[in-house]
């Protein structure tokens, strides 16, 4: 089984995909490391052989950052945002939708499970 960035690439899957299991790496960035480690695309996890894992490991730490320290710097650039009071910093602050989507209703996922708020009724409708 094949160990890259600390992460367990799956066996039974061709290595493009299982790279994408590691943080931070999508498909078309799988596909750049592939090339630029010159390992064939269509290969299964479980058939890579040392000198490929290793030359895919070099591509990874040389280029990329990825897992740890990539969730690193996402969660410092998110604090930065809410320290210095800019209209993202407050909405991920206030657990709301940060990139201009509707929140009226909605936005269940990132407000979470409903909490009804006492007293509130809803206007009669007019007409």
């Amino acid at each position: 089984m094949a160990r890259i960035a600390g992460v367990e690439l799956p066996n039974d899957k061709r290595v493009i995909i299982g790279l994408t299991y590691i943080f931070g790496i999508g498909p078309t960035v799988s596909r750049r490391i592939l090339s630029e480690a010159g390992v064939d695309e269509s290969v299964r996890c479980k058939n890579l052989d040392e000198q490929q894992v290793s030359a895919i490991r070099t591509v990874i730490g040389d280029k990329y950052r990825v897992e740890g320290d990539l969730r690193t710097e996402v969660q410092l650039n998110i604090k930065r945002l809410m320290d210095i009071g800019c209209y993202r910093g407050l909405r991920h602050r206030l657990s709301l939708p940060a990139r201009g989507q509707r929140s009226r209703t909605n936005a269940r996922t990132r407000k979470g499970k409903r909490r009804t708020v006492a007293g509130k009724k809803k206007a009669p409708s007019k007409g």
